[in-house]
This record gives C-alpha cells, structure tokens and sequence, in this order.
C-alpha cells in the first residue's frame, strides 16, 4: 500500500489543465496503481480540501524513432492522470500563480 505522498507524483500543468481551473479541476499524475478513493484521500489529506470527484485517465506509452538510427525504437512509459473535481469555494494554492 503506498503512502499519500507516494501516490501523487506531480501536478499537469498544460494549457488545457489551465482551462480546467476555470471548472475548479486539478490534473495530477498518479502511481500506477492508484484508485479514485486513494487520489481523494491523498489530495483531501495533503491539500485540506474536500473533493467532490476523480476521473481517472491511463493514457499510454508511445513508440518513438530514433531518427539517427531508423531501425531503433524508443518507447515512452504509460502515465495514469487523475482529474479531481474539488467542492465549489475550494482551491488548491499551488495552482494560484498559473494561468
């Protein structure tokens, strides 16, 4: 089982996360086997906020070329996201400055 701080890796912050602030949306990458309840009581415990939902994204690894030498590939790993609905009036700080 991992812990809160384990779970959240990094906040997304991309121009469509900035327009999903507007909605009161955060995007977090997350460990792979995380689930909605642990991301919500990870990001209620860390962030003193009460959230109302998660969607959860799996978005997977892409292959890439080496354009130096053709014939080898290069794959990118798989990334779990985790979009977090907070209740209306709440907001995460850390987000404040970027817009």
């Amino acid at each position: 089982m991992s812990t809160i701080y384990e779970v959240l890796r990094r906040p997304l912050v991309t121009e469509k996360t900035n327009d999903l602030l507007r909605k009161n949306q955060y995007v977090f990458e997350v460990e792979k086997n995380a689930n909605r309840t642990l991301v919500k009581d990870a990001v209620e415990k860390l962030f003193n906020v009460s959230v109302v939902s998660v969607n959860m994204i799996l978005t997977p690894g892409k292959t890439k070329r080496n354009m130096k030498s053709r014939r080898t590939t290069v794959k990118k790993p798989v990334m779990k996201k985790a979009i977090v609905t907070l209740a209306e009036g709440d907001s995460i700080k850390f987000f404040e400055g970027v817009e």
